[in-house]
Order: structure tokens, then C-alpha cells, then sequence
């Protein structure tokens, strides 16, 4: 059964999920909530799991693969939010959903590389979704692609089989106006809707901000420690 705390910190943070959404007139069913769990225990995730969660979000693949395998047939949908080493770029695919943080285009040909030219022990066939994550910083090492070479990654993503683009991921960067960054990235995913129509959703808002971001269009929060309460040292996840 889940910790009273566990789903006291989730009751609140959907009240204030729909309260955000009513304030902007939007319908709260639009805004997809993905509970980040690094660091996080196995047992955390069943509990979410037993209060209707079914959308996670990991940023480490070495934890979030194992974590995977443990609850396969669980329901859930994986999404990886961190950034993807190229050379382990198939294995997050393999268990992810979808993939927030597609940024250069080597990741593009990784994710993207034909189903035939894959080892026959590491098979990944189904198509992934994925978003591309902009950088709204002049830090490179904050991740995402810059504003300047956004077009010409989002329409690598489009012709790259086997990958399916929702839209658009962003961080506020820290210490500036969230509302004016998330305002940026819905005008850019207006700009690229004009290369990929459909690409029409905006992955922002984490635990501090996420009013924000749905004031602005958001359509997938990644919150964490507002759900899961302050994150554990790492733990042994194959006995968790």
C-alpha cells in the first residue's frame, strides 16, 4: 500500500496541476504528468503504480534499464528525460516510449539506424517517439540543441525511419523568468509546426515551475521530488 506522505505530495501537486490548467483555460486531460523517479526505489514505483501512475521518467540508463526489466509487463510507460550517450542510445530505446531528449543528430542516427544493421541480441523494431530538446542557454553542457539549429534537427528527425517526433522539450534555465523561456519554446514548437504539423506538444514544467509551463501550452510535466519527496543516495535496484 502507498506511504500516506507519497500520495498526500501527489493529491497536491494534481490539485495544482488541474488549478493551473483551469487558470489558463485549459482542460486538465491534455497535460500529460510523467513522475520522474531517479534514485528512486523499485518499491517507490509500485506504490505510484497502485495510485494510477503510469508514466515514468528516468534520466540514467544504467538504473533506468534495470528498473525496466523489474516491472516489464507493469504497464508503464518509460519515458527517458536525461541526456543519451550515443553508444547507449539503442539500449534506452529498447524500453523506452519516448524519448525526451533527442539534440544532435548523431543521437538522430543512433536511435535511427535500420532494424537490419542492429545486432541480432539487441533487436528493436517498434518505432519510438521523441522530443527535441532545445537549449535555452549559451551553457552546451546544459544539453539541447541551439535555437539557430533547431529546423535543421527537427527535420533530420523527420526523415529518420522509425522515429516518431511529438514536439518540443525545454529546461528553464536557471535564475530566469520561467514563463518567458516556456513562452519561448511554444513559439518555436509554432515555428516547427510549420515543417511537422503534428509536432504540436511541449514537454516542460518540473516540480518548481510546472504553473508555468502549463500557463504556457504544456503539455508533459516532469515532475520528480514534488511526488517522490527528496531523492535517496543511489540504491542496489536489482534487490530494491
Amino acid at each position: 500500500m502507498a506511504e500516506p506522505e507519497l500520495s498526500s505530495r501527489l493529491a497536491t501537486v494534481r490539485a495544482g496541476i488541474a488549478d493551473a490548467a483551469r487558470s489558463a483555460g485549459r482542460s486538465v486531460d491534455d497535460i500529460t504528468t510523467i513522475v520522474v523517479t531517479k534514485f528512486q526505489p523499485v518499491s517507490l514505483v509500485r506504490e505510484l503504480l497502485e495510485l494510477g501512475i503510469r508514466d515514468f521518467g528516468e534520466s540514467r540508463h544504467q538504473e533506468a534499464h534495470l528498473k525496466a526489466a523489474e516491472l516489464a509487463g507493469a504497464g508503464i510507460s518509460w519515458h527517458f528525460v536525461g541526456q543519451v550517450q550515443g553508444k547507449k542510445a539503442r539500449a534506452v530505446r529498447a524500453y523506452s516510449s519516448v524519448i525526451h531528449s533527442v539534440d544532435r543528430e548523431s543521437l538522430v542516427t543512433a536511435l535511427g539506424t535500420p532494424p537490419e544493421a542492429v545486432p541480432a541480441a539487441q533487436p528493436t523494431t517498434r518505432p519510438v517517439d521523441c522530443f527535441v530538446q532545445v537549449n535555452l542557454t549559451d551553457d552546451p553542457a546544459r544539453g539541447g540543441v541551439s535555437i539557430p539549429d533547431l529546423a535543421p534537427l527537427v527535420e533530420r528527425v523527420l526523415g529518420t525511419p522509425g522515429l516518431g517526433l511529438l514536439g518540443l522539450m525545454a529546461v528553464a534555465p536557471l535564475g530566469a523568468d520561467p514563463r518567458r523561456s516556456f513562452a519561448l519554446v511554444a513559439e518555436l514548437g509554432s515555428q516547427m509546426q510549420g515543417i511537422a504539423p503534428t509536432a504540436r506538444y511541449l514537454s516542460m514544467g518540473m516540480s518548481q515551475d510546472y504553473a508555468a509551463a502549463i500557463a504556457e501550452g504544456a503539455t508533459h510535466l516532469r515532475i520528480g521530488t514534488a511526488i517522490t519527496g527528496n531523492r535517496p543516495a543511489p540504491v542496489n535496484l536489482k534487490t530494491s
